[in-house]
Order: structure tokens, then C-alpha cells, then sequence
């Protein structure tokens, strides 16, 4: 696990107390039920090229803000976000409902817990 510095998780935990987080088990049981939703890795595209959840979209977190509604212009849209481990996408959920995005959640344990649990990924 990584040790992350006070100061971001000081952020982190602030993005999380206004947004709504969901869980490993969570999306796979969507994924299961073919529920319709939006899968967006933010990672770094190089942590998306080592591999990424099969269905998932790619749009960083450094671009994302930018190029959301060319990639899901319906701001009521269920969409899911994931990371690393739930931290960063947590930032990007917080700044997309800033956006008027209505329907956003962070994956919490993000793609570290996904491998973990065994769930299928891609290159």
C-alpha cells in the first residue's frame, strides 16, 4: 500500500465527505446484472497500458474535466470512477459533480483491489 503524504489525503477525505463511494463488490455485481454505466479509469495512461478492468473507459484525471462531455455528455448518466486505490478518483468525482454530474460514484480499493479480488482486466 502506498503511503500517501497528510496533505493530499487531507483533500481526499474532504472530496469524500461530499461524494458517494461504492465498492470492488459492488460494480462486479453490476457488471453481472449488465447494468448500464460509464466505467472511467483516471489513472495515468502508462497504469492503463500495464492493464485496466475489461469495459472500462480511459480518460485521465488530468484531462478529464476537459473532455467529459465529449466522452459522456449526459450529465445524469451513471458513472463510476476508479483509480488506484479510490483516492484520486475521489478527487475527480468531487470535481465532476461541480460539473453538474448527478449520477457519480468513486470505486473504493480502485484497480489494485479489482486484481485482488481476481476480477477480469485487460491490456
Amino acid at each position: 500500500m502506498k503511503k500517501h503524504s497528510n496533505r493530499f489525503l487531507t483533500i481526499v477525505n474532504d472530496a469524500k465527505g461530499r461524494i458517494s463511494e461504492t465498492n470492488v463488490k459492488e460494480v462486479k455485481t453490476k457488471f453481472d446484472r449488465e447494468d448500464t454505466f460509464y466505467l472511467v479509469d483516471v489513472r495515468e495512461e502508462s497504469e492503463w497500458d500495464k492493464g485496466h478492468i475489461t469495459n472500462a473507459i480511459y480518460i485521465g484525471k488530468g484531462v478529464i474535466e476537459r473532455d467529459i462531455e465529449k466522452k459522456i455528455a449526459n450529465t445524469e448518466a451513471e458513472i463510476i470512477l476508479y483509480c488506484g486505490g479510490g483516492f484520486r478518483s475521489a478527487l475527480v468525482a468531487d470535481n465532476l459533480q461541480k460539473m453538474g454530474y448527478t449520477n457519480v460514484s468513486s470505486m473504493d480499493g480502485g484497480y489494485s483491489g479489482w486484481v485482488k479480488a481476481g476480477y477480469p482486466t485487460e491490456t
